[in-house]
């Protein structure tokens, strides 16, 4: 399922975010596309801080972040991967077992071969 929606503020992404955690399954899975600044991380934190994590850092230069929560939310930004294979190198596909997973990937030609469209909000 693909959603779009223009959001104006931060405070406006975090709150979807925070809603979006609400409806999310056990084992759910997030593909978050867009432009580098474009508020991805912020969404992500409204996520962790929706299942009790009080601060969530961009993990651009440590690829994922791992939060203890039950179960486990993995916060994976690939902007620096160059392909796929390097994902599914850092278990990516292993994450998903018991986790929740929001993956980030800014918008652009290695978000076709990563994510089908279905999985991006």
């Amino acid at each position: 399922m693909t959603i779009r929606r223009m959001i104006k503020t931060e405070a406006d992404m975090l709150a979807l975010g925070k809603r979006v955690a609400q409806k999310m399954e056990r084992h759910g899975f997030i593909a978050l596309c867009g432009d580098l600044g474009a508020g991805k991380t912020v969404f992500a934190r409204g996520v962790a801080e929706a299942f009790g994590i009080g601060h969530v850092s961009s993990p651009t230069f440590m690829i994922v972040c791992e939060y203890p929560t039950e179960p486990k939310l993995y916060h994976f930004d690939v902007y620096r991967l160059s392909d796929a294979d390097e994902l599914y190198a850092i278990s990516i596909e292993g994450s998903g077992a018991d986790c929740r997973t929001v993956v980030i990937e800014p918008h652009g030609a290695r978000t076709e071969e990563l994510f089908s469209e279905d999985s991006c909000i």
